[in-house]
This record gives C-alpha cells, sequence and structure tokens, in this order.
C-alpha cells in the first residue's frame, strides 16, 4: 500500500506540474498522420504449410 501510495503520489506532482507549465510552454502540435488506404482485415492471409498435415487419431489402439 506504501508503494502504490508513493507512486500515486508522484504521477500526481508530475501532471499536476504539467498542468501549470502548460500555459507557459503551449500546448503540443498535433500529430499528422499520413494518408493510406486501408486495410481489409476480413481478406483471408495466405498460410504455408510446412510439415505433414494434422491427422487426428481417432482410433488410439491402432499407430
Amino acid at each position: 500500500m506504501f508503494l502504490l501510495g508513493a507512486v500515486t503520489l508522484c504521477c500526481a506532482i508530475v501532471a499536476g506540474t504539467l498542468t501549470l507549465l502548460e500555459p507557459v510552454f503551449g500546448q503540443a502540435p498535433e500529430r499528422q498522420v499520413a494518408e493510406s488506404k486501408p486495410v481489409n482485415v476480413a481478406a483471408p492471409a495466405a498460410v504455408r504449410v510446412v510439415g505433414a498435415p494434422f491427422v487426428p487419431n481417432v482410433k488410439p489402439r491402432e499407430r
């Protein structure tokens, strides 16, 4: 509990200091994102299979 309180106090001090200094430095400029074409996540990706295909052992007595 002591460690949690110490970390919370340190974070609050840093956040408060940055809030007080914001008028001096001004707000950070917004980042520009490069335009790119959208990615189709639903499209199946090509998968390379290495080795023998998996065949489930449905008859454990026969190997």
